[in-house]
């Protein structure tokens, strides 16, 4: 199993970001999709999450309306477009996959920071 993220980097607050995530190894159309992040000194938190067909997204509290996750079965990659981002989001964001049997995948993270 493998996932490639990308999109991270330095933003100023109010800007935009787009994560991307490109996974292998396994069925990626049969799996939960979903975006954690870990600010530093904090536990780890689920952020979105995407059922596998793309019909169905949640959204933590404090990003909804302003992040949007999806997904492209056929290019087996999820996305996460942060807009109006803000300092209180810097953390290294993860991309998880699952299924209902317990399976859990993990990518390495990719950082966000937002600063001035």
């Amino acid at each position: 199993v493998q996932f490639v993220e990308s999109g991270g980097g330095l933003v100023q607050p109010g800007g935009s970001l787009r994560l991307s995530c490109q996974a292998s190894g396994f069925t990626f159309s049969s799996y939960l999709m979903g975006w954690y992040r870990q600010a530093p000194g904090k536990e780890r938190e689920w952020v979105a999450g995407i059922d596998s067909t793309g019909g169905t997204t949640k959204y933590l509290d404090s990003v909804k309306g302003r992040f949007t996750i999806s997904r492209d079965n056929a290019k087996n990659t999820v996305y996460l477009q942060m807009n109006s981002l803000k300092p209180e989001d810097t953390a290294v964001y993860y991309c998880h996959a699952a299924d209902w049997s317990g399976v859990n995948y993990w990518g390495k993270g990719t950082l966000v920071t937002v600063s001035s």
